[in-house]
Formats: C-alpha cells, structure tokens, sequence
C-alpha cells in the first residue's frame, strides 16, 4: 500500500501517537470503492493508535481537483454539497470509530467551514504570496494539463487547488495537530504543496505517505464496470452486486486486492494465497475477498443474501431462496437471460403450459419438445420442477407479482414479463 512516504514518516508514527488526514471530495452522495484504498489507509492508522482525520473538501469540492483529470469538472452549489458531505459522514462511520473516548478517535472535518469566511484578497496576501507560479507549474498535476494532447489549459480556478489543499494542511496542523497527510500517489503534488507551504507560514515538521493508485492488471481502470462505479451506497450498487464485483476479479487482482482491501492478517493472507495457487478453479482467494469487503460496507446479512442470490443462478438455490429475491437483485441475478413478453390477462385466465412455452414464447421450437423435456422432469418453474403439462400457469405462479422464470436442464435461464 505504499507508494512514497517523506523521509521521517516511520520514526515520527513510531515516536508518537500522530494525526493524520486523508482528503475526500464531495462530488457524489456516495463515495465508491475508490476511495475505499484511503479509507483503509486510515483504518490502519487507527487500529496502529494513531489518530485518523477525514477530511470533506466542502469548498475544494467547488473547484475540482486537476489532478489526474483531463478535463475541469462541474462546480457545485452549495445545497448540493450539503446534502453530498452528510451522506459521506454516515458512510465513513462503517470504517473508523468517531466515538470512541480514546484520544485517538476519528474526527471529520470540512474545509469549507474554514474557507467559507476567508477572503480573496486576505488568502492571496497571506497564503497566494508564499508560493511561486514556478513551482505551481512544475507539479506533474499541472504539467501534464497544459502538456496532454487533448489540452484545453487549465482556469485560474483549478490551478488555485493545489494552494487551498496547501492550506488545509496548515489549518489542521494549527487547530488539530495534524502533521501528516495521506492520500493516492496523484496527490503527491497537492500534498509537497502543503508540506511547503507549511514550513514558510509556521516552519512546523509535516510528513506524508502515499499509496499506489489501484489499477487492474488487464490495465483496466479499477472500479469502474460497464454499468459505471461500484459504489458503497446500495442505492447505486445493490451488495449482490458490489459482492459480484470482487468475486469475479482476476487471480492476479484478487491476489493484490485482499491485502489492500481487507484487514486479514499477513500470515492468513499468504496462507490463503499458497491454497488459491493449488487449485485456482476454486476461487478461493475472491470467495474470501468478496466476503470480507462486503461485510465491511455492507453487513454479514448483505453477503449471505448475495451469496444466496448467486446460487440462485450457479448452485441448487430452492425456491424459497427466489422468492426472498428482491425485485432489483432478481433483475440483477437474471440479467442477459433470454426474455419475453405476455399480457397480465392472458395469466389471469390462465394459460397452458405448452401453448406458453412454444408459441407465446419461443423457449421452444414445438410442443412435442416441451411434453418430452417436462416428462423427463428436465424442466422448471421458478425452481419447482414442473411435472404437469396440462395445469394452466396463472398470476399465482408470478414472482414480484411481474415475472416468471423457467429453466431448461442446469444452466438455460429464460424469463418472462407479465406487462
């Protein structure tokens, strides 16, 4: 998890019990599992007796980090970003203790409460004057903005980042005895700044420590899916999928990944790592990641239900276990299977089953199909096997009170809507 660290880190963490921050940007309600490497980064230092700090960059979340953008991002208003940080506070709780009578309990802070009140031409005099265009530019944060090749520059707006990111490490070093910053590699820039800055406005000692950003080993961005960022809010990625998401990475990810994003021990971890490599059909390294990570977010009811939810499809899952499904996790588990379409009238005056499954649907090509495969007890109805080619199906058979779902020997699924 380490990328660079200040010289003097280690000696100043093991000297005595330290604070530290790690920024996080309020451009969504939710944070997603990018920003999970930074939480666990304060995790650790909790857990080690240090003091972590979360920091809400309700005023920089109003200009937009340059750093490793290509293009400025939107601004937010003030109601939006409110309503962004209370959510992110409730979130945050699930990982550091802010209740704990301990001296080093968690703290979260918001940079707009400090910034809010300072003005422009009180910040440009006492923070803007310390620090020079020069070295501004040479950050690569900057550099590579004005350099890409699909350049637009940079405005003023977003070059001054680096200069309020500066100053929130000399607030929180004034008002809270913070001397050392956290953060993803690309944040390095940002964070010399601060130390920099630091050393002219108070010459107090700073230090900081920077972890690798995450990638996938396919090169891929890490987090992001077809369907856009796992987040850790269910409202945006339901646990079967955040579950999903962990369970299917690749063995050389899941081998990286259970060692930033879980809190097993080193011992446990390599051990776990020597019996995947025995037998990688089995997943065992993912299984375990997918478990741990979701329980963290999420809860130990969420991943039982997910794993639930995945022997639906995979394993010998009952029909109870379908009828527990939720309508958007059913949707989820059932995506990609093939579809059709009937009207509810039809079902409530009932209809045959071979006149179902061989003409209002196409699930197969006759009925003579249909009679042989449902007398060879080769065929289900929402996971009960279906023996009786003559009882009509009807609403009773409807799951979510919308669908049904046939399967067709182990792993042919086809569902159908009632509209």
């Amino acid at each position: 998890m380490l990328q660079d660290i200040m010289p003097g880190t280690e000696e100043q963490l093991k000297k005595e019990m330290t604070t530290a921050y790690v920024g996080i940007d309020p451009t969504a309600d939710s944070l997603h599992i990018g920003h999970l490497c930074g939480i666990m980064m304060l995790r650790h230092l909790q857990r080690c007796g240090h003091k972590p700090i979360a920091l809400i960059g309700g005023a920089t979340g109003m200009i937009g980090d340059p750093s490793g953008k290509s293009a400025e991002r939107n601004l937010l208003d003030e109601k939006t970003l409110a309503h962004n940080v209370a959510h992110i506070k409730a979130q945050l709780e699930k990982f550091l203790d802010f209740h704990s009578n301990e001296p080093n309990a968690a703290e979260l802070v918001n940079n707009y409460d400090w910034m809010k009140d300072y003005t422009f031409i009180n910040f440009t005099r006492d923070v803007g004057k310390l620090i020079t265009v020069n070295y501004m530019m040479a950050k690569d944060s900057v550099k590579k903005r004005f350099n890409g090749e699909f350049s637009q520059g940079m405005s003023f707006t977003e070059f001054t980042y680096q200069l309020l990111q500066g100053y929130d490490f000399v607030w929180l070093n004034e008002h809270k005895n913070c001397k050392m910053q956290m953060g993803g590699s690309d944040q390095w820039g940002n964070i010399t700044t601060g130390i920099e800055l630091m050393r002219k406005m108070n010459g107090n000692e700073a230090f900081a420590l920077t972890c690798p950003l995450i990638t996938k080993a396919d090169g891929g961005k890490f987090g992001k899916t077809e369907s856009g960022n796992i987040w850790l809010d269910r409202r945006y990625t339901t646990p079967y999928r955040f579950y999903q998401f962990w369970l299917n990475v690749s063995d050389q990810d899941a081998e990286r990944y259970i060692k930033i994003f879980t809190s097993l021990e080193k011992e446990e971890i390599e051990s776990l790592i020597a019996e995947h490599r025995e037998a990688p059909h089995l997943r065992l390294l993912q299984k375990r990641l997918a478990k741990e990570v979701t329980v963290m977010v999420h809860s130990q009811e969420d991943y039982e239900a997910a794993v639930e939810a995945s022997n639906i499809l995979f394993g010998n899952a009952t029909a109870d276990a379908l009828h527990r499904l939720d309508e958007e996790t059913f949707l989820q588990v059932f995506e990609g299977v093939e579809r059709y379409e009937i009207s509810r009238q039809e079902l409530e005056a009932g209809i045959q089953p071979l006149d179902l499954l061989a003409e209002r649907t196409h699930i197969f090509p006759s009925k003579g199909e249909a009679r042989k495969m449902i007398q060879a007890n080769g065929f289900s109805l929402n996971k009960e096997k279906l023996t009786d080619a003559q009882s009509p199906i009807t609403t009773q058979h409807l799951l979510n009170n919308r669908y049904l779902l046939f399967q067709k020997g182990k792993k042919n699924y086809y569902l159908v809507t009632c509209l």
